[in-house]
C-alpha cells in the first residue's frame, strides 16, 4: 500500500467520519490508520496490534479475515458479483431463505432483502403501515418505540427513536410516535431487581395501548438489549408482555434484532428467550460477519398474504434497493451459518460468557465508580457513576468513558464508550486469552482515569 506516511493527514483533509466532531480529530485525536485484521486484532499503519473488543460496531461476528467467509467472498466474486434482484434470483439468496427458515422463531417465512440495517427499519415500518391500511385498519397510521430506543439514523428510524442525541435537531422532519417509557433495571423506579422483578414497569406500555391503541400501526422494539443507550438489558418477562399487549390491541411487532442477532444475546435472536414470534423481524450487521452490507426484514405469512393481490389492486410492496440480494453479501451470510453451526460456536461463546461475566466481577466489581455491571450473553457493560449509592452519574462535561475510550486505545484495546458506560461485544469465536488481554487493559485503563479524576 503506497503512501502510508500521508494516511492521516489525507484523511483529515477530505474525508468526513460518522458519528465524531471533526474539530477534535484534527486537533486532537487524529484516526487510527488501519491496514490489517486478523481474529480480534487489527494492525496499524505503524506496527501496532489493537484489539477490537466491539467487533467494529457489533458485526464482525466471527474475527476478521476469517477463512470460512474470505474464501467464500473470493469465489462468488468469480462466479456472479451482482444482479439486479426485481424479477430475478440466484441460488445464494434462495439458500440463505432456506437456512434463515431454520433458525429464525417460529412462523418468521418470508425475506425481503436490503443493504443496510436503517434501510430495512425503514421497509419494516412501511410494511406495517401499508399492511394496516391493506386489512382495513386505516386508523392505524402511528408507530410506538420505548424511551432510549435506537433504530437507525435515516428519517423513518429517528422517528421511531427516543435518543436526542441522534434525533434532537432533526424533530421537524420526524413522524409524531408514542414513545413508552423503557424498563430501566438498574435505576428501577419500582424498587426491583432485574433477576427477580415481575415487570411492574409493562404498566406504562398497558396504559400507552389503551390510550391509543386503536391509532397504532406497530410497536418496534430492540429485543432484551438497548444497545445505544447504553447497553441498557431488560427481562425476557416484558418482551413477552409486550407481544401479548400487541395480540390484544391489533398492532404489528416489529423486533429490531439488527444488533442482537446471531447469538449477541446468547441464543440465536433475542425474541427466542421470550418464546415469542414478531410480525416482522429486522436482520443486518453480524449476518455477513462484517463482511458486506446486507439486511433482511422477515415477516410472517399472515403480513405477507396481505400484499398478494392481483395487480389492480395496487397491493404490492413497492419499495427497492440496488444491491438488494447482492450474491456477494449472501455467500458471506451463508458462509457465516455454517461456521456457526460446524464449530459449534453459540454454545462454546454461551460457556466463555460465564466465565467472562465472573472476570468481569471480579475485576471491576470494586471500583468505587463502578454503579452496574450487566451482561447478556458475551455481552458485558460496566457503568460508571459518580456515587454508587445514590447511582448519581457523573457530570457529562468530565467526559469519563470518552477518556477512557482514548487511553485504552492507547494501550491496544478498541473500548468504544456509550457515555460513561463501557462495554465488551467480542466476535463469538474469540479465545480467552484475548479476553483476559482485552480486560487487563482495560483495567490499566480505567485505574488511570479515575485516579485522575479523584486528583
Amino acid at each position: 500500500m503506497k503512501n502510508l506516511n500521508n494516511l492521516v493527514e489525507d484523511d483529515l483533509r477530505m474525508i468526513w467520519h460518522p458519528a465524531a466532531q471533526m474539530k477534535e480529530y484534527n486537533e486532537d485525536f487524529p484516526p487510527v490508520p488501519v491496514v490489517s485484521g486478523h481474529g480480534c486484532y487489527l494492525q496499524t499503519a505503524d506496527g501496532r496490534e489493537i484489539i477490537d473488543i466491539v467487533s467494529s460496531w457489533w458485526c464482525n461476528l466471527l474475527g476478521h479475515c476469517n477463512a470460512d467467509i474470505t474464501e467464500a467472498l473470493c469465489a462468488q466474486a468469480h462466479t456472479l458479483e451482482h444482479v439486479i434482484f426485481a424479477n430475478m434470483t440466484h441460488p445464494w439468496a434462495v439458500e440463505l431463505a432456506r437456512e434463515l427458515l431454520k433458525i429464525l422463531p417460529r412462523g418468521l417465512t418470508h425475506f425481503n432483502f436490503g443493504d443496510n440495517g436503517s434501510s430495512s427499519v425503514e421497509m419494516a415500518l412501511k410494511m406495517a403501515f401499508q399492511y394496516q391500511y391493506q386489512t382495513g385498519n386505516r386508523r392505524k397510521i402511528k408507530f410506538a418505540c420505548l424511551s432510549e430506543g435506537y433504530h437507525g439514523e435515516t428519517i423513518g428510524a429517528l422517528s421511531v427513536g427516543s435518543m436526542d442525541l441522534y434525533a434532537r435537531m432533526f424533530r421537524p422532519m420526524m413522524m409524531n410516535n408514542l414513545h413508552i417509557e423503557a424498563p430501566d433495571c438498574f435505576r428501577c423506579p419500582y424498587g426491583c431487581d432485574r433477576c427477580t422483578c415481575s415487570v411492574p414497569c409493562i404498566e406504562k406500555a398497558r396504559k400507552a395501548f389503551a390510550e391509543h391503541g386503536e391509532e397504532l400501526c406497530a410497536l418496534i422494539v430492540e429485543p432484551l438489549l438497548q444497545g445505544a443507550a447504553g447497553m441498557r438489558m431488560y427481562p425476557a418477562s416484558y418482551l413477552k408482555a409486550l407481544r401479548q399487549l400487541c395480540d390484544e390491541y391489533g398492532v404489528l411487532l416489529i423486533a429490531d434484532e439488527i444488533a442482537t442477532g446471531f447469538g449477541r444475546t446468547g441464543t440465536m435472536f433475542a425474541c427466542q428467550q421470550a418464546g415469542i414470534t414478531p410480525d416482522l423481524m429486522t436482520l443486518s450487521k453480524a449476518i455477513t460477519g462484517g463482511y458486506m452490507p446486507m439486511s433482511v426484514v422477515c415477516a410472517t405469512e399472515n403480513v405477507y398474504r396481505a400484499f398478494y393481490a392481483d395487480y389492480k389492486e395496487g397491493k404490492a410492496f413497492v419499495h427497492s434497493h440496488t444491491y438488494a440480494g447482492n450474491p456477494l453479501a449472501c455467500s458471506c451470510a451463508l458462509a457465516v451459518l455454517k461456521v456457526l453451526r460446524r464449530d459449534h460456536i453459540l454454545e462454546k461463546a454461551s460457556e466463555n460468557a460465564t466465565w467472562l461475566n465472573d472476570r468481569f466481577v471480579d475485576e471491576f466489581g470494586n471500583f468505587a465508580e463502578v454503579g452496574e455491571i450487566r451482561h447478556l450473553g458475551l455481552i458485558n457493560a460496566v457503568e460508571l457513576v459518580a456515587d454508587k449509592n445514590t447511582k448519581k452519574p457523573f457530570e457529562s462535561g468530565l467526559r469519563i468513558g470518552y477518556k477512557l475510550y482514548k487511553e485504552a486505545l492507547h494501550n491496544g484495546l478498541l473500548l468504544r464508550n456509550i457515555g460513561d458506560i463501557f462495554y465488551f461485544n467480542p466476535p463469538l469465536n474469540i479465545e480467552r486469552e484475548d479476553l483476559d488481554k482485552a480486560l487487563g487493559i482495560a483495567v490499566k485503563s480505567l485505574k488511570k482515569i479515575l485516579w485522575s479524576q479523584r486528583v
